[in-house]
């Protein structure tokens, strides 16, 4: 069995908030608060001059960066943001961003080709998410734009999207499910020609 610090220490990577003592004696099976107290002490020295370290917040214990290291963090998140989008991209992002919320078979549909792959990378860049299911054979996920979104691209709300003339009109769903999906070219996604976000 691992150690209990190394199991500590995997808790507090994977939570997303402060665990307190009793949900750590609950969860490793300890004899009292006082024990995972210790238990989160050891750890904490294993911490001594390393990039990570181990703080009490809001009556929990979380593993964070230290401070000093913030600027290479925030450069870190600079250049990611400054990563280009391509046209594939771009342009499954503003079918949603006019459509949403919108599933997959219907960006397929309007794009000609599969969005899977352009749909992971919006997701993963946090422009997008997933926002619930389309009441339609197959319960296809429905995607909808994010806040980060609207700070890439310099936009109050929804409602600064510039305007297009006409309405962007959905393909019927029924020609793309005769002809199959086996039939769409996978889109490459991360490939194409580069296109900065926002232009």
């Amino acid at each position: 069995m691992p150690a209990r610090t190394d199991i500590l220490e995997a808790l507090l990577f994977a939570s997303d908030t402060p665990l307190e003592l009793a949900r750590l004696r609950e969860v490793l099976e300890l004899p009292s608060v006082a024990a995972a107290r210790e238990l989160v002490e050891e750890l904490s020295a294993r911490y001594t001059d390393r990039g990570l370290q181990i703080v009490e917040v809001g009556g929990g214990y979380c593993m964070v960066t230290r401070p000093e290291l913030a600027p290479w963090l925030v450069r870190l998140t600079r250049s990611r943001t400054k990563q280009r989008l391509t046209r594939p991209a771009l342009e499954t992002l503003a079918i949603v961003a006019y459509k949403q919320p919108v599933s997959r078979p219907e960006l397929d549909a309007v794009r000609g080709v599969n969005s899977e792959g352009v749909l992971d990378n919006l997701l993963e860049r946090r422009l997008i998410r997933i926002t619930g299911r389309k009441d339609a054979p197959g319960r296809p996920y429905l995607f909808e734009t994010t806040r980060e979104f609207l700070v890439a691209f310099g936009l109050r709300d929804l409602g600064d999207l510039p305007k297009v003339e006409g309405d962007l009109q959905m393909p019927e769903l029924a020609a793309v499910a005769e002809h199959g999906e086996a039939e769409a070219q996978q889109d490459p996604g991360a490939g194409g020609a580069d296109v900065p976000a926002g232009s």
